[in-house]
């Protein structure tokens, strides 16, 4: 049973996004994402990949899985990923990650000085994160370490890129920038049915180039299209956890006559969803890491399973 008819392949999925912004051919295109995202504040020239999977300093410490992990001309260290459901601890997590590249940069030896070189975490989430520390009115917040009297940076070591795609609203006609328009592809590649005039540009072709389901081999259609069912089961599953869960709030505030009630309802209707989520995923043999970054659940959650 084949799981899509679209032309172009979707950036939202594991397999859409490793393969345009995480190999070695398509470099340039995750080059030209970054320095789209960065607007002048870095420049990108060249990136290396980099080994994807990390453990602590012992095999039993817990493993960490990037989506895409690589570094700069001028050894920089950049973890992207695309975070495509709510997890309670996202931001502890995108902050564990970034021990891993500042922890090794240590040098053996005793000479070393302890200077490092600047790790950026960059995350592109596909739902609103509605932190209460980002601005209202944008969907792209930047995160150092601050003074908190000052505002001052305190070291511009570590930067986290946090992108809420899922607030982007722009319409085909309104983007402006280069931003504006990978932000849309990031949404919008696989409803396409052609390469609009808007994105007629070198890099753009190429994006299209790569992404055309076409041109695949048969072993990638497979894997494609197995990425596809786990990215649909997974958003379905949500979408239908977010409904239950608010017809179970509404029900429970007017029992109990309590407005918490509808929010109760509903974060109950997204655990057990993404309960069922987690069991067909095991099922289909998908990585434990892989596992917790599409339901939000721990990992004692699922090996409980």
């Amino acid at each position: 049973m084949r799981y899509t008819e679209e032309r172009y392949i979707s950036l939202l999925t594991d397999f859409g996004f490793k393969r345009i912004f995480g190999t070695n051919p398509n470099k340039d295109l995750l080059i030209d994402f970054l320095n789209s995202l960065f607007d002048g504040e870095q420049v990108v020239k060249d990136v290396t990949f980099l080994n994807s999977e990390h453990v602590g300093d012992v095999r039993a410490d817990r493993k960490a899985i990037f989506d895409v992990y690589c570094e700069n001309e001028k050894g920089e260290k950049f973890i992207v990923e695309m975070q495509n459901a709510s997890q309670k601890y996202f931001k502890d997590r995108s902050l564990y990650y970034a021990t891993f590249p500042i922890r090794e940069q240590a040098q053996k030896g005793e000479v070393w000085n302890y200077e490092l070189k600047h790790v950026y975490v960059v995350a592109l989430l596909n739902y609103d994160m509605t932190d209460s520390a980002f601005a209202q009115d944008t969907i792209n917040h930047d995160v150092g370490l601050l003074d908190k009297r000052t505002h001052r940076v305190f070291n511009d070591k570590l930067t986290f890129k946090y992108v809420e795609i899922a607030k982007f609203k722009k319409s085909i006609e309104e983007l402006k920038t280069n931003y504006d328009k990978w932000i849309y592809v990031l949404q919008n590649l696989s409803r396409l049915d052609r390469q609009p005039r808007y994105l007629q540009t070198e890099v753009f072709s190429r994006l299209f180039n790569q992404a055309e389901i076409a041109r695949f081999s048969k072993t990638e259609l497979r894997e494609y299209e197995d990425s596809l069912k786990a990215y649909r089961d997974m958003k379905n599953s949500l979408d239908n956890a977010e409904e239950k869960g608010l017809a179970k709030g509404l029900a429970k505030g007017r029992a109990e006559g309590l407005v918490e009630g509808r929010a109760e309802g509903l974060a109950e209707g997204k655990k057990d969803k993404a309960v069922e989520i987690a069991k067909k995923l095991l099922e289909m043999d998908m990585p434990i890491d892989a596992i917790m970054k599409a339901t939000g659940l721990s990992q004692e959650e699922i090996t409980k399973l």
